[in-house]
């Protein structure tokens, strides 16, 4: 089914979003991958707030091209989620809602996800520069240094999604293999 869904992600629309749903989000959401995600949780460690307003953020692990001439960004293709598996749960517990990505997740993420009312969604790999069309303003928020790994706001309309774990912990890349199987010996 598809959904046409405003940020930020709460937990009354994490209600109703389930795995293979297609949304299309629209609003303010955070762009980071693994760098800036281990100096957030560092300056959690020394007991420093984060950076950014965590709570029901979406984050999209991306890393962007340089922007053209008359554009916000240049190409804004996923970045594997893994990656980020080790820092996602401490984020979520502080209320993140929504992450970003591609690729499988871990254990300790899925559980993280159920237990927050969080999702996780991916977007398509290798249509990056299909998917900064949506993306409409993009500003560096902070840790500049980290060049295209610094952590943006951007704005996107319409921007692709499919829900691919939700709050009860269906996962999408799960239930579509079984389903390929079960068709598969018909």
């Amino acid at each position: 089914m598809d959904k046409h869904i405003a940020t930020p992600i709460t937990e009354e629309v994490t209600r109703d979003l389930k795995a293979g749903d297609y949304v299309y989000l629209t609003g303010t959401m955070y762009v980071a991958r693994d760098a800036a995600h281990k100096r957030m949780i560092e300056a959690l460690d020394r007991g420093e707030e984060l950076p950014i307003d965590i709570k029901d953020a979406t984050i999209y692990y991306m890393g962007p091209s340089p922007a053209r001439e008359g554009r916000p960004i240049g190409s804004a293709g996923p970045t594997t989620a893994t990656r980020m598996d080790k820092y996602a749960p401490r984020l979520l517990d502080l209320g993140e809602k929504a992450m970003i990505g591609k690729g499988k997740r871990s254990k300790e993420v899925i559980d993280a996800v159920i237990r927050n009312h969080a999702v996780y969604f991916a977007a398509i790999g290798g249509a990056g520069a299909l998917l900064s069309k949506c993306i409409t303003k993009s500003e560096i928020v902070c840790y500049e240094d980290l060049g295209a790994e610094a952590i943006r706001k951007i704005e996107v309309k319409d921007f692709p999604v499919i829900v691919v774990i939700d709050r009860e912990g269906n996962n999408l890349y799960e239930t579509a293999i079984r389903q390929y199987h079960t068709l598969e010996e018909m």
